[in-house]
């Protein structure tokens, strides 16, 4: 009769509980890792055209599949977490001369120019003149990376540091960098043509970079002189729908939006 009235042993359940809260995280690492999604090549947008089919005859990269890194490569969160708290793997500090420019209204507008480690290619003077993305300038990690890349194939490289976001570059007017205000990547520019007067551009912006470039080409016919081609990497191109999307937890969109505010706040109250 005792035998009958035996309960199962408690260990038992706390070993199916266990198991089912290592499947839970299991599952969420997964998930979040986004390690069941198939590898593809990108989506390629484009209007067919003479320039068109010789950039993917020229970068046949473009086409193939893209394979990330294992475990973290597949999460742009872990991603962007890891870059920006730890930086790439020996970085390169490539060595430049930083150039300030007085705007009209007070303003010291600064940028950074690298001169070509080799001759180009196609065998002329060619400038990347660069935008870098919100609040960053030449110092940040990817813009050195870039730099040094595109100095080895014999680019020189100016990049504009944004106005108030150098700590160690005092504003000098009651005004920073903004979303849409091409005055100093318009001066650098300006100074590029003529101190080298045979040098071809070619314009690139990261980011809120993107968004600068684009706008300036735009403003007048005469900044599209000299330049070769424009490269928008990763634009935000509506700033005012984007306001929508920042308020969403969706993909942790409301979480990085403090982030970036909070990071805003930090450069403002560095110039007290």
């Amino acid at each position: 009769m005792s035998g009958m009235l035996e309960t199962p042993e408690l260990p038992a359940v706390f070993d199916g509980v266990k198991l089912a809260a290592v499947a839970a995280v299991l599952y969420v690492i997964v998930r979040c890792l986004n390690l069941k999604s198939p590898t593809a090549p990108p989506e390629l947008i484009y209007q067919d055209s003479a320039l068109a089919r010789f950039l993917l005859k020229s970068c046949p990269l473009l086409t193939k599949e893209y394979v990330p890194p294992l475990i973290w490569g597949k999460s742009g969160h872990i991603q962007t977490a890891l870059y920006g708290k730890m930086g790439r793997v020996r970085s390169p500090h490539p060595y430049g001369l930083r150039k300030y420019l007085t705007m009209p209204d007070g303003a010291t507008a600064t940028f950074d120019l690298f001169e070509p480690q080799s001759e180009h290619c196609i065998g002329e003077d060619v400038t990347m003149v660069i935008c870098p993305g919100i609040a960053n300038h030449s110092e940040k990690q990817y813009i050195r990376t870039f730099v040094d890349y595109a100095q080895k194939n014999g680019y020189r490289c100016a990049v504009l540091n944004h106005l108030g976001a150098l700590p160690n570059i005092e504003l000098t007017s009651p005004r920073m960098f903004t979303y849409g205000c091409t005055w100093e990547f318009g001066a650098m520019v300006n100074y590029i043509k003529k101190t080298y007067p045979q040098t071809q551009l070619v314009v690139v912006g990261f980011s809120l970079g993107g968004n600068i470039v684009c706008k300036y080409l735009g403003e007048s016919q005469a900044n599209q002189e000299r330049v070769l081609c424009c490269v928008s990497v990763c634009q935000g191109y509506s700033a005012l729908r984007a306001q929508e999307t920042f308020m969403q937890w969706d993909q942790c969109r409301r979480f990085y939006n403090f982030l970036m505010a909070d990071n805003m706040k930090k450069i403002i109250l560095s110039h007290r």
